[in-house]
């Protein structure tokens, strides 16, 4: 079937502004580093650092996949929640608009019988949190990254207030229903909030169903807290490689810099807008702009690599075809799009 040219050009539309951000990342990382200092920085790297850095991705993965089977609330193998995980990503790696996260709930969804929306509202959860956690690290690191002595109640506060958030997400999820007949039963006047914010909020409440018992809600916060742990160790790995002396705190703040740059919308695998981050977190710090491209560099190959390799065993494990993978997508956000229409 051929795609209309509305269609087409609508498709592209909605991939420019990503192309440009990414296409503005590079120019400015590639413009403002010194190519000498990527250089040198990249002939320092210590074989020793990419094989821990390799251990640590792989266990970071292992962790996120049993983070995620805690918010599905057990519903699902270790190895179906982990290939999930793993397949996810490396569509995001290939696709625009984190199609990755569709796919991903498109595959579970239908393996394990939960169905696609359940398991799509779920990772709305995981993504949640994943702010949260952002959040609360950047807030708490950037007071002393400023070096200013009287942001640090403003830190803590906002660090209490995202605290206080969480408690208020666990009450909302053991009085879900009543919170979703209560937003069903108002007529907001903005089409707007209408079609697109109240479809979100009512994905974010289905996903909090396997949120209700208060230990597998804080199970799950533990496993994503684990999973920010080894992010924030292989950012403080990295950036020690090049000031020795550097505190762990440094690891957080770039870490937290980082998943807040990545949420932009880029090009796929974040392309320029992830180096661009990295490089800005380090500069900040410091260290020169040339040796933090470097690093960017490595730093984001051996993630795709990683998720790369489990995302295709992944793959090959389910016996996905990946032009099946592009047609299920293609359906599931047309369908978005046709019942936005009519809402509209």
């Amino acid at each position: 079937m051929i795609e209309s040219k509305p269609a087409v050009k609508k498709l592209n539309l909605r991939w420019l502004p990503g192309v440009l951000i990414s296409a503005v990342a590079i120019f400015a990382v590639v413009r403002f580093s010194n190519i000498k200092d990527v250089g040198s920085a990249f002939r320092s790297v210590k074989v020793s650092f990419l094989l821990l850095l390799a251990g640590l991705s792989v266990l970071t993965l292992v962790v996120r996949g049993v983070a995620w089977k805690s918010i599905l609330g057990n519903k699902v193998k270790f190895d179906t929640a982990f290939f999930g995980v793993c397949e996810g990503y490396l569509l995001n790696n290939l696709l625009p608009f984190r199609a990755g996260e569709l796919a991903r709930g498109l595959f579970v969804g239908r393996s394990s019988g939960l169905g696609t929306m359940h398991v799509l509202s779920t990772i709305l959860i995981e993504r949640a949190f994943d702010i949260v956690f952002a959040a609360s690290i950047f807030l708490l690191t950037l007071p002393r990254v400023l070096g200013a002595s009287w942001m640090k109640p403003v830190g803590f506060t906002a660090f209490a207030v995202v605290l206080i958030g969480l408690l208020v997400l666990f009450l909302i999820s053991k009085n879900r229903e009543r919170v979703k007949t209560w937003i069903e039963a108002r007529k907001f006047r903005s089409s707007f909030i209408n079609t697109r914010i109240v479809p979100q909020v009512n994905k974010l409440l289905n996903g909090l169903e396997a949120l209700v018992n208060p230990a597998q809600f804080f199970f799950s916060i533990f496993w994503i807290g684990m999973t920010w742990v080894l992010w924030v160790l292989i950012y403080y790995l990295a950036v020690s490689q090049v000031v020795n002396t550097a505190p762990l705190w440094w690891g957080g703040f770039i870490a937290s810099l980082l998943a807040l740059g990545v949420a932009i919308p880029s090009a796929p695998a974040a392309v320029g807008v992830y180096e661009a981050s990295i490089v800005g977190a380090f500069s900040i710090l410091g260290i020169s702009s040339g040796i933090a491209l470097a690093y960017g560099i490595v730093l984001h190959v051996a993630q795709i690599i990683t998720t790369s390799i489990f995302g295709l065993w992944g793959l090959i494990r389910d016996g996905q075809n990946f032009s099946e993978i592009l047609a299920s997508i293609k359906l599931k956000r047309q369908a978005e799009e046709i019942n936005s229409d009519q809402e509209l």
